[in-house]
């Protein structure tokens, strides 16, 4: 499979574990495995509160997003760079993850995150394969959006997938 590195995952009704209905940014997958951020999970925590350093960057009222199960301890700052070459790991366009050893890049927004999502060598091949997740391209804002992005990025793909975007988040409900 070729590598979804700066794409989006988007998981399927049927997957209900941890990333149930969540929105996922893979920064990177190759033969050795694949690592993303879930971009739709905040958490209750200040960006201020937890990683005082990168409030300025964020705004103070920004909280941490939950990145992803693995390392929950692990902090990762997604950024829109408005030099790429700034981050110390670029993803996609502008987008890439800060190098807290860089001083003060500039970056037009900063997304704090607390862990993130790890796949084993082709555990994530075999998970699209198996249709646990839609695979789509990102769109600029998507990292730094507030609010539901799951039905907004299917309602943004269209046919079937904008059907599968009005299904509640309880299925009971429906």
């Amino acid at each position: 499979m070729d590598s979804l590195r700066g794409q989006l995952l988007i998981a399927a009704p049927q997957l209900v574990d941890y990333f149930r209905r969540s929105v996922v940014l893979v920064l990177d997958h190759g033969e050795d495995g694949a690592m993303g951020l879930v971009l739709n999970r905040p958490t209750e925590t200040g960006v201020v509160e937890a990683v005082p350093a990168l409030a300025e960057m964020t705004g103070y009222g920004d909280v941490v997003h939950a990145g992803g199960p693995v390392e929950p301890a692990t902090v990762l700052a997604l950024g829109d760079f408005e030099d790429p070459e700034q981050a110390g790991s670029a993803v996609t366009g502008t987008l890439g993850l800060l190098d807290p050893d860089r001083p003060a890049p500039d970056v037009r927004r900063l997304r704090v995150f607390a862990g993130y999502a790890g796949w084993a060598p082709g555990q994530l091949d075999a998970e699209v394969s198996e249709k646990a997740w839609v695979t789509a391209p990102v769109a600029h804002d998507d990292p730094f959006f507030d609010g539901d992005l799951w039905p907004v990025v299917l309602q943004r793909m269209g046919g079937g997938y904008a059907l599968m975007a009005s299904m509640p988040a309880d299925p009971s409900m429906n």
